[in-house]
């Protein structure tokens, strides 16, 4: 029998170790909360949740995290069912979820200790793994702050330390970035990126889609209890996603007067006005670029050319639109 602690350093995990969701569905009574989800999350990548409320995210997770089981489907974390072997698959993952729950006349190293204890580690090397977690986190400061006096940010980054602290190869993350200022949510990118580089693999909910916009590999886009696509390595597959032009001197006329010009010399653009400038639809930056060059050849007096919006925001929304 092995004596060695889940807080010890853990063996490779083999290359099965992420999450398997197939035809996944749950309702409540009439409520049918997830339908019919079915998507893969790879060891050593983030991948990003993406939905509005009310997708079924938050149910999605309570049954990876083993706290529901599905009314059909089949889940796997790291091969193995949460509905038959819950405790193996709560060694395997580490959950955040939205809120950190309970425990709020412990401190913050109380916390984390308390975690450690249950996951079986002996008491010393949970507090030692707490310090560690609390300086990873940027809470070494409040280590002895009562969890009830911690922002809603400092909330959270606690919980981010609960959930890593017997080195899950699986992490759950509902909604991290909630309450974080920026500086901590770039610290949390680059956190997740390093879990992420060293095999963990990493599921994050957001219904914010810029906090997922540089921080996820795939993404995994959900409506009304159901996956509407999965996108991998930034594949975006002839989706279009519209660039804004503006115009130079048209701050204060707007941009109707060039929109005939901009429509001649790129008819497959779908130009139209916004309120800004024009909007131009290209499946890919490359086609983007040869559009810009032939707007500039044309005469047009570029000011401005970018991105309307971020990557997964249009991907979305082109997505939710082919299922019209």
């Amino acid at each position: 029998m092995s004596t060695s602690s889940p807080l010890a350093d853990p063996a490779p995990e083999p290359s099965h170790a992420g999450i398997s969701v197939r035809g996944v569905a749950r309702s409540f009574g009439s409520v049918h909360a997830v339908r019919d989800v079915t998507f893969d999350a790879r060891p050593g990548r983030i991948t990003g949740l993406v939905g509005p409320n009310g997708a079924g995210k938050t149910t999605l997770f309570l049954m990876l995290a083993s706290l529901l089981a599905p009314d059909r489907g089949e889940i796997r974390i790291g091969g193995v069912d949460p509905s038959t072997d819950a405790a193996a698959v709560r060694e395997r993952i580490g959950w955040m979820p939205d809120a950190l729950g309970a425990w709020e006349a412990l401190t913050a190293r109380e916390t984390l200790t308390v975690a450690g204890r249950l996951y079986g580690a002996p008491k010393t090397q949970a507090a030692t793994r707490a310090d560690e977690l609390l300086a990873e986190v940027g809470l070494r400061e409040l280590a002895a702050a009562p969890a009830r006096v911690l922002s809603r940010g400092q909330k959270q980054l606690l919980g981010l330390a609960r959930a890593l602290v017997h080195r899950p190869p699986v992490l759950l993350l509902d909604e991290p970035a909630s309450g974080l200022d920026p500086a901590a949510r770039i610290a949390l990118r680059r956190h997740l990126r390093a879990l992420a580089d060293g095999g963990a693999a990493i599921l994050v909910s957001s219904h914010v889609l810029a906090e997922l916009e540089e921080m996820v590999d795939d993404a995994v886009f959900m409506s009304e209890g159901a996956t509407v696509a999965q996108r991998r390595d930034g594949a975006r597959r002839g989706l279009l996603r519209d660039w804004r032009l503006r115009v130079a001197g048209t701050r204060e006329s707007g941009p109707g007067p060039w929109l005939e010009a901009v429509r001649h010399t790129l008819p497959d653009a779908n130009a139209r006005v916004d309120r800004r400038g024009l909007l131009l639809g290209f499946s890919d930056e490359v086609s983007a670029a040869q559009g810009l060059g032939a707007l500039i050849a044309a005469g047009i007096l570029v000011a401005e050319f970018a991105p309307a919006s971020g990557d997964l925001e249009s991907a979305f929304l082109q997505l939710k639109g082919d299922e019209r």
